[in-house]
């Protein structure tokens, strides 16, 4: 199995740089930052009143990387995709060795919908997410949201904004805010657990 050195994945995160593959049959990755970066203040996460209903009613079960290979691989489960087999391979070491999670929405024992991302320190870099279920994306981002905000990590990453994100509070920083954060980030060790 070829993957990318978990230690130079979170050398990079640790720069403000992540790995994508320019498709799901590419062999390699390119290395890419973002002059405005995304990210979700983890204080200012707005959740849609339908999905904090959904949450009430307990629709979904909520599991914490219960099977985060699977959740990668639903993720690159699309026309296109930045996922290819060394970014699944490679994420899923860095799972195995606790720098990286997925929260899991589960219904009937069925995976339905989730999201996974690497932790260091008190950052979390938000890689990808699917939904088979209506709204079980959502679902797992309001449970990521608890996560982050129960175990006080400072740093939400989602790399690129975009209008979904947005809905939730997603905005745009330029790279000097994003350093700054990313530092204070990285001093601080959190844990990713749902309490």
């Amino acid at each position: 199995m070829r993957i990318i050195p978990p230690e130079a994945l979170l050398e990079a995160y640790s720069k403000g740089i992540f790995p994508m593959a320019d498709s799901k049959d590419a062999e390699g990755v390119e290395w890419y930052s973002a002059s405005q970066r995304g990210i979700i203040p983890i204080n200012e996460f707005h959740s849609p009143k339908n999905v904090q209903r959904i949450v009430r009613q307990g629709r979904f079960e909520i599991r914490v990387n219960h099977n985060f290979r699977k959740v990668v691989k639903e993720c690159a489960n699309r026309e296109t995709t930045w996922i290819n087999n060394l970014i699944l391979d490679s994420y899923t070491v860095l799972s195995q060795l606790g720098h990286a999670y997925s929260v899991e929405c589960y219904r009937n024992n069925e995976l339905e919908g989730g999201l996974y991302g690497v932790k260091l320190g008190g950052a979390f870099f938000g890689e990808s997410m699917f939904r088979k279920a209506k709204e079980a994306d959502k679902v797992a981002l309001q449970y990521c949201h608890q996560i982050l905000e129960q175990n006080n990590f400072i740093l939400w990453d989602t790399q690129f904004y975009n209008d979904y994100l947005g809905r939730f509070g997603c905005i745009e920083v330029d790279t000097d805010e994003y350093n700054q954060l990313l530092q204070q980030a990285l001093e601080k060790e959190c844990e990713f657990k749902l309490a």
